[in-house]
């Protein structure tokens, strides 16, 4: 697919620098060169400027915002030869918190830290991923994955023994066993499944009204790509699925995905749906997916911006797959 790196967290061509991580005198370094600057995390938010376009914020390591740090910071790499480190606040507490918005799907509130500038804030991901460059989207998936990993994954997963960071946060080790753990990014099918000039849509309980999609679910131990797009798109819609091909992948930090999207033709057209899996499916025409995007279809939304399923359908819309 001639245009797969277009897509959103992807293709910024970021140094990411895995010379650097294991030479802690080098990394050591890089903290106290002045261009170094750190990118900063609440609770999973990014902080950026808002005002449009907006920008990943970078700030010296010398900033007394990074007081409120917690953890060691993570490498992300090199940008022109400058490091950029990520660096978690969440052990800071705003003044106020409204938990009915915090960690909801489209959290529109925001965080301002006392001692950065008032038009500075932390906001969720999703919400700002296609106002930023395609190397602040990079940096921002980068470090959101990195953290989330070492906040879940404090603990050895043989012997139980707390581990430590290593590797400029690319690894930890456990003193007891001696055993590495890596950042794990979980692969995930999803698929434009077409039957003639029709896509296969579907929605999952809890999403807004009118929300639909691909179809997605994720690839299983000793299973080829190919084979986790069949099973999936019959497990979920009840429909089989011939020739599959792959398009494009794009990182997904929410919280560790990697997602792999693939085209299948479908050799079947009768919806049998698991409530299980799934709320609803539908087959979408062509000329009414043209009306979802023109935001004039009386029941589905288009699908969301910086979204791979929105990258994959507005390729199929302009037959632009290939």
């Amino acid at each position: 697919m001639k245009h797969a790196e277009t897509v959103t967290f992807g293709g910024s061509g970021l140094d990411r620098a895995g010379e650097v991580r294991g030479d802690r005198e080098a990394v050591a370094a890089l903290k106290t060169d002045s261009a170094a600057r750190a990118i900063l995390f609440w609770r999973g938010k990014i902080l950026v400027e808002p005002a449009r376009p907006a920008s990943l914020v970078r700030l010296p390591l010398d900033h007394p915002a990074l007081q409120d740090a917690s953890g060691d910071a993570v490498l992300l790499g090199l940008e022109d030869g400058e490091a950029r480190f990520a660096f978690d606040l969440s052990a800071w507490t705003p003044e106020y918190i409204d938990p009915q918005q915090l960690g909801s799907f489209l959290d529109p509130s925001e965080q301002r830290h006392p001692q950065l500038p008032q038009d500075f804030a932390f906001l969720e991901m999703r919400r700002v991923m296609t106002w930023l460059s395609p190397r602040d989207a990079e940096l921002a998936a980068t470090g959101k994955a990195l953290l989330s990993w070492h906040e879940n994954h404090g603990y050895c997963a043989r012997c139980g023994f707390e581990t430590v960071m290593n590797e400029a946060g690319w690894q930890r080790n456990c003193p007891a066993c001696h055993v590495s753990h890596f950042p794990r990014t979980d692969p995930v099918v999803i698929m434009l499944i077409t039957n003639g000039n029709s896509v296969l849509m579907g929605r999952s309980p809890g999403w807004p009204a009118g929300m639909f999609s691909l179809l997605a679910g994720f690839v299983e131990p000793g299973e080829t790509l190919e084979a986790a797009v069949r099973r999936e798109v019959f497990e979920e819609a009840g429909i089989e699925v011939g020739e599959v091909s792959y398009l494009a992948s794009q990182p997904w930090p929410f919280p560790a995905s990697l997602m792999l999207g693939c085209a299948g033709i479908a050799t079947s057209r009768d919806i049998t749906i698991d409530p299980k899996e799934i709320e609803a499916a539908m087959w979408v025409s062509k000329e009414e997916m043209m009306e979802v995007f023109a935001g004039q279809h009386p029941t589905i939304l288009p699908a969301r911006k910086g979204a791979i399923a929105h990258f994959l359908l507005e390729n199929w819309l302009a037959d632009t797959l290939d």
